[in-house]
């Protein structure tokens, strides 16, 4: 590890350096990671201020370990700031099981197995502890559960791909999508793989809405109104 991170461990420091008050609860850090690096950012939360960088590396992947050590780093106990990530990081810094498991949720207990209920019961159980070896808990928690923040963009895009690949391929709107984003394969268009400026783009077009059916219209006014909450 010694070598492979790059850090701060004053960011109270680093932040009046800058000429800002000082306020954890108004900060939040995000922890991603790409092909090329693994970074942690402080973002504020009203965007008043230029988002903070505070971990880096280009060697390091996600890892339930390596996070961990990029936490024990920062100084994140003294800080103990809301998390946002995708859900993979979430999965990791809450000890959960990666990949295709039984109960991935870490808010209920919706059954990813049981496909017969997954478009007729609305509601599952809500879970409420973490507790290792139960339910694809596999490691103690690395941040209080109740200081993770969903991520949005993640759940947008993670609906507009539910919403695309229910379209049928011979439809208006399917056929619609096609022209409107020339650029993307048939194969993206069909796995609904969109970014956060085409679905913007989208939601402002009202000739999109005109080739839809009933049914294809309901769900999309509901998807609007999700995002919207965003």
């Amino acid at each position: 590890m010694n070598g492979s991170l790059v850090y701060c461990t004053d960011v109270s420091g680093i932040v009046q350096k800058l000429g800002i008050d000082y306020n954890a609860e108004e900060w939040r850090l995000f922890i991603d990671s790409s092909k090329r690096s693994l970074k942690g950012v402080l973002l504020n939360n009203g965007n008043k201020y230029a988002s903070i960088p505070v971990a880096h590396s280009v060697h390091l992947k996600e890892t339930y370990e390596n996070l961990a050590n990029v936490l024990v780093k920062i100084n994140y106990s003294e800080h103990n700031w809301f998390i946002c990530g995708d859900l993979k990081i979430i999965t990791l810094l809450l000890g959960q099981q990666s990949g295709y498991t039984k109960f991935s949720c870490f808010l209920c207990e919706w059954d990813s197995r049981d496909r017969n209920l997954h478009w007729v019961q609305k509601e599952w159980p809500s879970r409420n502890t973490l507790n290792v070896g139960e339910k694809n808990v596999i490691r103690p928690s690395l941040v209080d559960r109740d200081k993770v923040l969903l991520p949005p963009l993640h759940i947008k895009l993670g609906l507009m791909k539910q919403f695309v690949k229910a379209l049928s391929n011979d439809g208006a709107c399917f056929k619609w999508l096609c022209q409107k984003f020339p650029s993307l394969s048939e194969a993206k268009l069909t796995e609904g793989i969109f970014t956060g400026p085409d679905i913007r783009k989208l939601i402002s077009d009202t000739e999109f809405d005109n080739t839809m059916n009933d049914l294809e219209r309901q769900a999309w006014v509901s998807f609007k109104e999700v995002v919207c909450k965003f």
